[in-house]
């Protein structure tokens, strides 16, 4: 990535993130872990998501030198991070298992409601997360 691009990155994820709440992020996470259930799908949309988030965590690091030495990882190490990757992570080996439950041709019912408190716990995970997380954005913001 140029330094160009790494800058139109920056500023175009900036807009995109500026005035969003707990309530903005609960929304976005939702839709791509929804979608992260889709058989097939939602492994290639999880991979998409990952792929994506590296690049923009490259585009600041870019940008922002200070940030060079940080590791994309270090996300994991606040309670948002976690509880985003466990429910990304749940999402997508469903996904996984739905296409092998289709390929073997099983009943629907014999996994559906599985599906279904899955589909709970990712709800219950990125609402707690993107509460946690819309916190955070909200302390750093009256810290300024």
């Amino acid at each position: 990535m140029t330094q160009q691009e790494a800058e139109q990155v920056t500023t175009e994820f900036i807009a995109r993130i500026e005035g969003i709440d707990g309530a903005g992020i609960f929304q976005n996470n939702i839709l791509a872990a929804l979608g992260m259930f889709v058989p097939g799908f939602g492994v290639g949309l999880g991979i998409y998501s990952g792929v994506s988030t590296g690049m923009v965590f490259n585009a600041f690091a870019l940008v922002y030198p200070s940030l060079a030495g940080v590791s994309p990882l270090s996300v994991l190490a606040t309670p948002f991070g976690v509880l985003e990757v466990f429910a990304y992570g749940l999402a997508i080996s469903r996904s996984g298992i739905l296409v092998h439950h289709f390929i073997r041709r099983k009943p629907w019912r014999q996994y559906i409601v599985i599906t279904l408190i899955e589909i709970g716990v990712v709800l219950a995970a990125l609402l707690i997360g993107a509460q946690i997380e819309g916190q955070e954005i909200q302390n750093a913001e009256n810290a300024q």
